[in-house]
């Protein structure tokens, strides 16, 4: 088990590299956050769609093959993501407002053509901005980052587990 013996340190957005290690991961994980998603969303605004349309659009093309998604099953799969639990439905019924989705008379969304189209649109505006986010990282440093990340969350889990 690796650990670190650097003391930690009040929250510095103008940090060092040689303060870095003593700096808080929530502060420097909830600023990227923010920046991140404000970065999307105002993007997507100039668009007029929101995240949580482009996920859900996801989520029934994903279902596509499977004669298309419930609003149950789409909303269970952005449960995580959602900002409350009204959002996604919130977003489906926009969706079949906007003509992106239909549902069917079992209750089953599928997108439609204007909704393929707008996929597209969406879609090229994502991978630019996945662009412009990661300028400057390698693909590299990036696995690192996430790898840190997804281990800082198991250890937050298994210290809440052992309190338990």
């Amino acid at each position: 088990m690796t650990s670190t013996t650097t003391p930690p340190a009040p929250a510095n957005p103008a940090a060092t590299d040689e303060m870095l290690p003593s700096q808080p991961i929530g502060y420097w994980s909830g600023a990227a956050h923010e920046a991140v998603i404000r970065l999307i969303r105002d993007a997507m605004a100039r668009i007029d769609v929101t995240q949580p349309q482009w996920w859900s659009l996801n989520r029934v093309v994903g279902a596509a093959g499977r004669d298309g998604a419930t609003r149950a099953a789409v909303v269970a799969d952005l449960a995580s993501v959602a900002d409350g639990p009204y959002e996604i439905s919130r977003a489906l019924d926009q969706l079949v407002h906007r003509g992106w989705l239909s549902i069917d008379s079992e209750e089953r969304f599928t997108v439609t053509d204007s909704g393929q189209a707008a996929m597209g649109r969406i879609r090229e505006l994502v991978h630019g901005l996945r662009d412009r986010v990661h300028t400057g990282v390698s693909d590299e440093d990036y696995v690192i980052t996430l790898r840190v990340l997804r281990r800082m969350i198991e250890n937050v889990e298994t210290a809440y587990a052992q309190q338990s």
